[in-house]
């Protein structure tokens, strides 16, 4: 946070002057891919984060200084990300950042910003497995979004067989682990679950389709869990849709297809498939009109929202609110304020930061509709983010506790503070 010496005297002097405008900048990172094959998703984070700015500054700034966004484009790249970040934070000097998608790309960025104490709101569902000081995760952990879609599988739709299809990378292999694991806990073969993973981009489905059709060939209720990414989504939709599949045949439900990726494509070939996230644009509260109305205002009636969007509305305003808090934006002023923050959703509950850097938040699952959006069948109160699934022996015993342990991986056996595991 730049102040000027103008800024300085008049605080000194204070009430004794009148009002005057912001004239120290407070600059907040956007780190989100505007090109390459995340661009799908990404995006419309970078708007939306343009969007909060925005509104923030006509609200009046925070602690008397205006907001500045610094978007960079990391352009789908990796490597890349972790060059951007270090730009954005020694270059730029900005004060927080908000960004990233796919986990490898904040596993790119995680030891620029842990090196450089810098701050990283990550807003997408993610595998777990990791606490980090310099990382609040407003998106869905797995016990938020990966084990109660599961659930839904077995226990409402009665899904006997299992096709992991998932991106390779970081993310499907990591939830996916998570999954195997839960799924023979709860008494489904380790032969009745069939897992494969593509490549970012994947294009040529029609043998990966053919294989989870051959699944069924003994007559057991086929379910597909998707984590695949980016536009691979486009074309594994078209090959179900061209093999004749529907949601009645084999059910997929996603975590990485919302709003934004229908709006792509023809979906009245996919209605009935499901996703499970933390926020729906059709959730029906006076919050998420006012959200949609404004959405759409700035950008086109054509616009959508989505889950991801809502991770950064939560995790902005609570950083607002910190950073009000505290009287600074200093990271670890900000870092303290943090915990115990709670922010209105845009679902009808409330958020709330905990000492392990997640949130606590409900878990929704939408049906497809022929209009590219998700009719809501089911949704929980607030579940609390675990950093450490239950499901993983190694991670069964770690807690994270950033507020009182000043610990990420914190093993409960030992009562010692870990610095490494074998899977992290």
């Amino acid at each position: 946070m730049k102040r000027t010496t103008a800024l300085a005297t008049a605080l000194t002097l204070g009430a004794a002057l009148p009002a005057f405008a912001a004239d120290c900048t407070i600059k907040v990172g956007v780190l989100h891919s505007l090109s390459g094959t995340m661009a799908i998703s990404e995006t419309t984070l970078k708007d939306t984060m343009e969007m909060l700015v925005e509104q923030q500054n006509a609200s009046g700034g925070v602690i008397g200084c205006d907001l500045e966004a610094i978007v960079v484009d990391p352009a789908s790249d990796w490597p890349l990300f972790a060059e951007k970040a270090r730009e954005l934070l020694t270059v730029h000097e900005v004060d927080v950042i908000f960004g990233n998608w796919t986990s490898v790309s904040r596993k790119s960025v995680l030891p620029v910003i842990e090196e450089l104490n810098g701050l990283l709101f990550y807003p997408v569902q993610y595998e777990g497995e990791e606490s980090s000081k310099n990382v609040f995760y407003t998106g869905a952990a797995p016990n938020q979004q990966a084990i109660p879609a599961t659930d839904y599988f077995l226990d409402e739709l009665g899904i006997e067989k299992f096709a992991l299809l998932g991106t390779d990378y970081v993310y499907p292999r990591t939830t996916n682990n998570i999954l195997e694991a839960y799924l023979q806990e709860k008494g489904i073969a380790e032969e009745d679950i069939f897992v494969n993973y593509t490549p970012f981009g994947h294009s040529d489905w029609s043998k990966i389709v053919s294989d989870v059709v051959a699944l069924g060939a003994d007559g057991k209720k086929v379910g597909v869990i998707s984590t695949i990414n980016g536009d691979a989504n486009i074309g594994f939709y078209k090959e179900l849709a061209a093999a004749g599949i529907s949601a009645d045949d084999i059910p997929v439900v996603a975590f990485s297809v919302g709003e934004e990726e229908l709006s792509g494509l023809d979906t009245s070939n996919l209605v009935g498939h499901l996703a499970a996230w933390n926020y729906f644009q059709s959730a029906e509260t006076d919050a998420n009109a006012e959200w949609i109305e404004a959405w759409k205002a700035r950008m086109g009636e054509e616009r959508v929202t989505n889950d991801p969007m809502e991770a950064h509305y939560i995790g902005f305003n609570m950083w607002v609110n910190a950073v009000t808090a505290a009287g600074s934006a200093e990271v670890d002023a900000v870092r303290t304020a943090m915990y115990g923050q709670e922010f209105p959703n845009l679902t009808g509950g409330t958020a709330v930061m905990l000492p392990n850097h997640h949130l606590a938040k409900p878990v929704l699952i939408g049906e497809i509709t022929e209009d590219g959006q998700f009719d809501i069948i089911s949704q929980t109160e607030e579940v609390p983010g675990d950093a450490w699934t239950d499901f993983l022996p190694e991670s069964a015993k770690l807690v994270s506790d950033w507020k009182e342990l000043g610990c990420g991986m914190y093993n409960t056996e030992t009562k010692t503070c870990v610095q490494t595991l074998s899977n992290y």
